[in-house]
């Protein structure tokens, strides 16, 4: 039995180390069962056991588990081909593999979007195909001007790169001539029927009064748009489609519309303006696009397309569609975030509280931990809730073999040492199992004879006088006074099983660590962070990882997770 139980507590300290540290008893399950089958005629003594010992991995600080994972040791890898991204349908239909992404700059990149973007890419590359970037701009209300160079930072910081880049506000015109073209042909009509009573007759499966006109009255009615006859919201080009067809939103959808407002590119040179089925369809077209990858809740929007398509006599790209992204917690669409930006509740779009690519950089999360995350999440058509927890536990994959450690102690208090060793400094390995990354030097002041460090204040709350911690990597200390400043003596130098906490003493500096909820703390951290540059990565030991955020006039991190 006692056999089974260690076998337990070595596949659930794999999981927790896996998933940001909390086992799933599902997965741990599954590997014992693998492991040991012969306990499957006990599959109910076995879930007590495996429900008990995950519960206390579960309970277990960071630290706790890193010491009992060295202790018991985790279970090996099985050796198993990486599957990747699987391949895509009907590539053998298809000369040269095209792909896109077209954002619109209406508001920062966030996950969700991304996951297009990188899966469209990598699929351009590996097919050694075409990957086109197109702002679907064609909305003046919303359209924002720094969005496009913004946007363009956050896909190469990603590690995209693009073939073609397409501006559907400079595109109009060629939307125009396709909406005539359809207006003559008696495949699309100007529609002037009040919204709430064509909305009616759609949904009764009958024609408006406007889509029974000859193509002679469309065309006059279409010019009269153009020339700025109509006020807003008064006339809009639909396509003509089954009005039979079950779904009324694919009714006689909208195509163009009337739009006064100046656009932030092109200013006021149109007023007509397409619709995203519209120009989207088309473009995807003209452009040569084999492949459209995008969340399932675009299915509607294919089928309106596909309409479309039939009316030209056009081959519809081949769809990939999977299921929608979500992260639990981050419920702020875009028109909230915007409106926070301006009101200054924000401090911008890389705010810490922000799950937005740019705030993710600033947090110093890294493009590799990104792609691989949505690269293993792939196009899975089932709805998918990424946890912050799985986010941290990719980043960490990628971040805890480069990233130097340094000491940090927030809120400090003042420790005096007695009867130690007089260490002037003490130097440190960078990364504590890559001696090939360099040493770290720690001075260390003396005063009365008697050394003096500084030490978190909620560290030092955990002891009583008379108990024995360590100063990480340099001495064990035994407590003898708490007030008005703490002191210790010195106890002995060999590593022991107590407390272990970081210092900083001689040369410290002041930093401040924003945290996710945008709250600031301060404390001390050694020297040698002085000289780290902005946008830096490190591990303030026992506290968590961290990037530099800025060096002058203060020393600010924001703080990325443990």
């Amino acid at each position: 039995m006692e056999d089974v139980r260690r076998a337990v507590l070595r596949w659930a300290l794999a999981n927790a180390a896996e998933h940001g540290g909390k086992a799933s008893p599902k997965a741990v399950m599954g590997k014992i069962l693998a492991e040991l089958p012969g306990w499957k005629s006990r599959i109910a003594e076995l879930s007590i056991i495996v429900d008990q010992v995950v519960d206390e991995v579960n309970r277990m600080t960071p630290e706790e588990q890193q010491f009992q994972i060295r202790k018991v040791g985790l279970p090996e890898k099985r050796v198993e081909e990486r599957r990747g991204l699987p391949d895509l349908p009907d590539i053998h239909e298809y000369k040269t593999i095209v792909t896109r992404f077209a954002p619109n700059p209406n508001g920062p990149l966030h996950m969700g979007h991304v996951r297009a973007a990188l899966l469209s890419h990598e699929y351009s590359r590996r097919y050694k195909g075409k990957f086109i970037l197109r702002f679907e701009d064609t909305n003046p209300e919303n359209a924002m001007l720094e969005m496009y160079e913004l946007i363009k930072r956050d896909l190469r910081w990603l590690g995209i790169s693009w073939d073609e880049e397409y501006y559907q506000s400079d595109r109009v015109e060629i939307y125009y001539a396709h909406a005539e073209e359809l207006i003559r042909e008696g495949k699309a009509y100007v529609c002037e029927c009040d919204v709430e009573n064509f909305r009616k007759l759609r949904d009764s499966g009958l024609p408006c009064p406007c889509r029974n006109l000859t193509a002679s009255e469309n065309l006059s009615r279409w010019r009269k748009m153009l020339a700025g006859g109509y006020d807003e919201g008064r006339a809009v080009v639909r396509i003509k489609t089954d009005l039979s067809h079950p779904n009324p939103a694919v009714r006689d959808w909208p195509a163009l519309r009337i739009v006064t407002k100046s656009h932030p590119r092109v200013g006021g040179k149109y007023l007509v303006w397409p619709l995203y089925n519209f120009s989207t369809g088309i473009d995807d077209h003209l452009m040569g696009v084999t492949h459209v990858i995008r969340g399932k809740e675009h299915e509607i929007n294919e089928e309106r397309q596909r309409a479309m398509y039939a009316h030209f006599g056009w081959k519809y790209p081949t769809a990939v569609q999977y299921g929608r992204l979500s992260m639990p917690g981050v419920e702020l669409s875009k028109t909230q975030t915007m409106q926070m930006v301006r009101s200054g509740n924000l401090q911008g779009f890389d705010d810490v509280r922000l799950a937005t690519i740019a705030a993710l950089r600033r947090r110093g999360f890294l493009p590799a931990a990104i792609r691989q995350l949505i690269f293993d999440i792939g196009l899975t058509p089932v709805d998918s809730s990424l946890s912050w927890e799985t986010l941290y536990a990719y980043n960490r994959k990628f971040l805890d073999p480069v990233a130097n450690r340094y000491f940090f102690v927030a809120n400090p208090v003042k420790l005096l040492v007695h009867n130690a060793p007089k260490f002037k400094e003490v130097r440190l390995r960078l990364h504590p199992s890559k001696p090939e990354m360099g040493e770290r030097v720690l001075p260390i002041v003396i005063e009365n004879d008697s050394p003096v460090f500084y030490v978190a204040k909620d560290d030092m709350a955990t002891l009583r006088v008379g108990d024995i911690f360590r100063l990480k990597d340099l001495m064990n200390v035994k407590l003898e006074r708490l007030a008005p400043v703490f002191e210790a003596s010195f106890h002995s130098l060999e590593v022991m099983d107590v407390p272990k906490f970081q210092w900083v003493s001689a040369g410290a500096v002041v930093l401040e660590v924003i945290k996710p909820d945008a709250s600031v703390e301060t404390g001390l951290a050694e020297p040698s962070v002085a000289a780290l540059n902005v946008g830096d990565i490190v591990q303030l030991e026992r506290y968590g990882f961290v990037r530099i955020d800025s060096t002058s006039p203060k020393l600010i991190a924001v703080y990325t997770h443990k």
